[in-house]
């Protein structure tokens, strides 16, 4: 019998959604089992704090948990350091505080709510200040992917044609049409999130199970016997198929 491996998309500060599908999966019976967070835990919900504690709080009680990293999740790490730094990935003009990405909502959830006219260095030594120790060695120990059996789970995807164990950070973390638009088999089933669709979706060699909790839609939780998936719900269950 194959053992279950359960799979969750990006969670984005939603401690409430984040505990309703713990729920689904300790009814599943996969208390025990493996489960692979597919990283963004950060910005935009407003708990990233108790997101991030609450992960923690598992891990530290012996849950077989693997967490990822997601893009988000680096543009808090990043901002921690000293002095303080913003991805390159990001658009000319866009950084971690723009409103489409969610750094205020971050750092209020920490107690910092005035940063109107604060200079970045000024906010980053509060930040560090505000934010436990733990939760930046989480932030720092962050897998950026995890081969299993037929499945490769990244956050964003990979590039194809590259040999899953020759991928950049960069990609696993950002990629998008590049990786959507390509059809061809890439030697496993890749599991990821990063780019929000409006319910999980197989597509032959590539699901993506980020359906926007970070815009406050559902947080999706799947589990995976081999390749076979399903999408878990309030009654179970139900199959995930291309």
């Amino acid at each position: 019998m194959t053992t279950p491996i359960y799979a969750m998309g990006d969670i984005h500060g939603q401690l409430h959604m984040l505990n309703t599908a713990l729920d689904r999966i300790e009814a599943d019976g996969g208390r025990d089992a493996q489960v692979v967070f597919l990283g963004d835990y950060v910005d935009r919900g407003k708990d990233t704090r108790g997101v991030i504690q609450r992960l923690i709080d598992g891990r530290d009680t012996g849950r077989n948990w693997v967490f990822l990293k997601g893009n988000h999740d680096r543009m808090m790490e990043w901002f921690l350091m000293d002095p303080p730094q913003q991805d390159p990935h990001l658009l000319v003009g866009f950084h971690w505080f723009h409103e489409k990405l969610g750094g205020a909502d971050t750092v209020a959830s920490y107690g910092i709510t005035e940063i109107d006219g604060v200079r970045q260095y000024v906010l980053a030594d509060a930040f560090r200040e505000a934010v436990p120790v733990d939760h930046v060695s989480f932030l720092q120990d962050l897998r950026l992917s995890y081969d299993r059996g037929p499945l490769f789970f990244a956050h964003a995807g990979i590039r194809p044609g590259v040999a899953l164990d020759q991928q950049d950070e960069r990609d696993l973390l950002w990629i998008r049409q590049e990786f959507h638009k390509d059809t061809r088999d890439h030697g496993k089933l890749i599991v990821h999130g990063h780019t929000p669709v409006m319910q999980a979706t197989h597509y032959g060699n590539r699901i993506n199970l980020d359906t926007g909790a970070g815009y406050d839609h559902p947080l999706t939780v799947a589990v995976f016997e081999g390749t076979e998936c399903w999408v878990l719900d309030e009654n179970g269950r139900l199959p995930l198929r291309p």
